[in-house]
């Protein structure tokens, strides 16, 4: 075959001679049709290695014409190159690369979407400083370099430098790595980008547009049509694009952090134990940054261990310093953003690291800086939107790990000492002053918020209330451990007596025995006794219902009786007696719970203690159920039901009695066999108890039901109400006994 002057019109003979249109050899090669138009015409440089491998399988050249074509389309490319070197080549891709499979697949099936005729598709690639976005897209670039056939570019927009690089530098830098002649880049912004969207939308090309500041920094890189893909990484998520996937990258899940840590350390890290490697891929917060840091570092010292490296990590004060190592290091990738934040939103980032708990809401960090709550939300946000915060849900955020020691050192380098020490005593006040308020809600003779009550939180129902004591729960308690250290006796005593009835409402809550312990110890010290009488009998009820300690309940509870005697204070006896009552019960010593559960209501009823005396009721009840005298249980439950009408009691323990006592009438009805009557009580109560909330007495209200059904034969009824008592037991943290019944209870469902 005879060599030609033009490589388009090679192409076109080569073309005709297989007897393929531009569209057939577009499909049967991956090169688009305009691309090979292009060519075809002289519009466009000798094409890349790849593509021209792929025309000349599909042209299905071999042998010398196969190789003559390659070499003249090489020494053609090599004249175009004299004196115009090539940029936008990728970074160099990582050889220890792990995890983001599902990140992976969707980007690729992303990525192979795209058509001649149809929008460039776009991918941003976004999460917090050291995540891995760069990585991530170039490995990516590298599993789809078969696809782009024309090309995979790169441009660092450098949107954490002080001075991003602007749009139309990038558009020249591109439009240059695609041999576009200097001389012919147009002067416009505008008019260059029309030239690069004119360009890629004859070839197959992958560009990475690394690094991105903003949404308008991008816009004018982006192409229109054509079968090419963008990715683009940004520490920001770029809402202001449409139509682009977004990508979010999470830190490593810990099984691949500890994979990376032994790809990177391959020998220290086989004689590492698998605790000492999980305990560097903790430490490192799971991010890859820091990650590659310590197996960089392990492997530029042989003589270090994994754990020795763990233990240096372990001081926290130290962390941060640790993670660094030559030019590299995670504060600096922090400080980038921590630099781009307004002084508003620096001083809310540094003093959310006052914050104890994982998570907290915007009103919290609006008592932190003395801004509103809109305005709070509004910084939370832009912390989120540069990866410095991430979103938990709906309206909470929380920090990650390295980045809340990098706030904490900011704090302190920034803030001044007294400064610091009033910010968090207003955080403090604000959490406790709340939780009362919050709290109240469920005690007898409180309610709603008074009048006056100005808080950044709405708390004008019970449910509002409930739901923030739940969430902030890890802040208040943080805030009432402060408190005690602090000294501030009276405050830990009012806090704790605002939660007593909360607290019934949520025994299932793991630290009721720390905030009456706390309570008790605090009321110790002040002058009224009767204080630390009342607030033993919260730490005993605590052991036992929380805590399970049953003997240790007993006897603190004990001791409350003997001082409330030494004070002829009845009230304080029976409330004591009532809950060794509890204490001896759990235990299974039904005979000595009969007994003070007696006693303590003859005493609650000659003080004239009318909540006291039908609680003492139902323990009363309860205690025979214990004993297996089922029908005095069911007479004395619906004795109480009938005091809780005739005596003024309080609402709060009304209600709570009236729901605890028809629910274990629906139990004694159960355990008297007297099926049609159960199921008539227990469907009756079942919303009360529901909206109640207390998870063990709904439990034992569908363990009635469950049975009930089975012995009427209702089996698959039966079955549903029995997994739901399992469940809630569970929940509950129900004493074992009670679990157990569901078990059986189901289990014979099967027999």
């Amino acid at each position: 075959m005879v060599a030609l002057s033009s490589f388009g019109q090679r192409l076109r003979e080569l073309r005709r001679l297989a007897g393929l249109t531009i569209e057939e050899l577009s499909e049967a090669s991956g090169v688009s049709a305009r691309a090979i138009s292009d060519m075809e015409r002289g519009r466009s440089r000798a094409p890349q290695a790849r593509t021209l491998s792929a025309l000349a399988d599909a042209l299905g050249l071999d042998g010398s014409d196969r190789a003559r074509l390659v070499e003249w389309t090489r020494s053609r490319r090599s004249e175009s190159a004299v004196g115009r070197p090539r940029g936008g080549e990728l970074p160099r891709s990582v050889r220890e690369f792990v995890g983001r499979v599902p990140e992976l697949r969707l980007l690729r099936r992303h990525g192979t979407a795209g058509s001649d005729d149809g929008p460039t598709p776009v991918v941003v690639v976004h999460g917090p400083p050291g995540v891995g976005k760069t990585t991530f897209a170039v490995h990516a670039a590298g599993q789809l370099r078969d696809r782009f056939v024309d090309g995979q570019l790169h441009v660092d927009l450098r949107g954490t430098d002080a001075a991003p690089m602007d749009a139309g530098e990038a558009l020249t830098r591109l439009l240059r790595a695609l041999d576009v002649s200097p001389r012919a880049i147009a002067d416009d912004e505008a008019e260059r980008a029309g030239q690069l969207r004119a360009v890629l939308r004859r070839r197959r090309c992958l560009l990475v547009l690394d690094n991105a500041a903003s949404e308008a920094q991008v816009r004018p890189l982006l192409p229109g049509a054509g079968a090419g893909l963008v990715v683009v990484t940004s520490r920001r998520t770029l809402g202001g694009l449409e139509g682009v996937l977004r990508i979010g990258l999470p830190p490593l899940a810990p099984v691949e952090s500890a994979g990376l840590l032994r790809a990177l350390v391959r020998d220290l890290a086989d004689r590492a134990t698998a605790q000492d490697v999980e305990a560097v891929a903790r430490l490192c917060g799971h991010l890859p940054l820091a990650l590659r840091i310590a197996g960089t570092r392990l492997a530029s010292r042989p003589e270090w261990t994994m754990a020795h490296l763990a233990a240096r990590l372990s001081d926290a004060d130290r962390r941060l310093a640790g993670l660094a190592v030559g030019d590299l290091g995670v504060e600096p990738a922090f400080a980038l953003s921590y630099a781009q934040l307004p002084g508003p939103a620096r001083a809310m980032f540094r003093r959310l690291a006052h914050v104890p708990g994982v998570d907290f809401a915007a009103p919290l960090a609006a008592v932190l800086t003395g801004t509103g709550p809109h305005d709070a939300e509004d910084q939370l946000e832009e912390l989120v939107e540069l990866g410095l915060l991430q979103p938990v849900g709906f309206d909470r955020y929380r920090f990650h790990d390295l980045i809340r020691l990098f706030a904490e050192k900011r704090l302190r380098d920034e803030e001044p000492a007294d400064t610091r020490s009033a910010t968090g005593h207003r955080m403090t006040d604000w959490l406790l002053e709340t939780a009362i308020v919050a709290g109240r809600w469920f005690e007898p003779g409180f309610g709603a918020p008074p009048a006056d009550w100005r808080g950044l939180v709405p708390l004008d129902t019970a449910e509002r209330a409930q739901s923030w004591l739940q969430v902030e729960a890890d802040n208040w308690l943080a805030a009432l451990r402060g408190a005690a250290a602090a000294g501030q006796h009276q405050r830990v005593v009012d806090v704790a007596e605002s939660m007593h009835w909360y607290s019934d409402r949520m025994t299932h809550w793991g630290h009721w025995s720390e905030v009456y312990q706390l309570s008790s110890a605090a009321a110790a010290r002040l002058p009224d006794r009767r204080q630390e009488i009342t607030h033993i009998n919260y730490h005993a009820w605590a052991q036992a219902v929380c805590g399970r300690r049953y003997d240790d309940s007993a006897a603190l509870a004990m001791d409350a009786y003997r001082l409330a005697g030494e004070l002829g204070d009845i009230g304080e006896q029976a409330n004591a007696l009532s809950y060794a009552g509890d204490a001896w019960r759990f235990a299974g010593d039904y005979g000595r719970a009969l007994w003070a559960y007696c006693r303590a209501q003859e005493l609650a009823d000659s003080a004239g203690n009318h909540d006291e005396f039908v609680q003492m009721g139902l323990g009363v009840g309860l205690a025979l159920i214990g004993l297996g005298r089922f029908d005095e249980a069911l007479a004395e439950l619906r004795t109480v039901l009938r005091e809780v009408d005739t005596r003024p009691v309080a609402p709060s323990p009304k209600n709570a009695a009236q729901v605890v006592a028809r629910v274990f009438s629906a139990r004694a009805l159960a355990e008297l066999r007297r099926w049609p009557e159960a199921i008539e009580e227990a469907t009756a109560v079942l919303p009360a108890a529901t909206g109640f909330g207390a998870l063990t007495p709904l439990g034992h209200l569908h363990l009635a039901l469950g049975r009930a059904y089975a012995a009427l034969g209702s089996t698959e009824e039966a079955r549903g109400h029995l997994v739901r008592a399992g469940e809630l037991f569970e929940e509950g943290g129900a004493r074992e006994g009670a679990t157990e019944l569901a078990r059986s209870a189901l289990a014979a469902l099967d027999v």
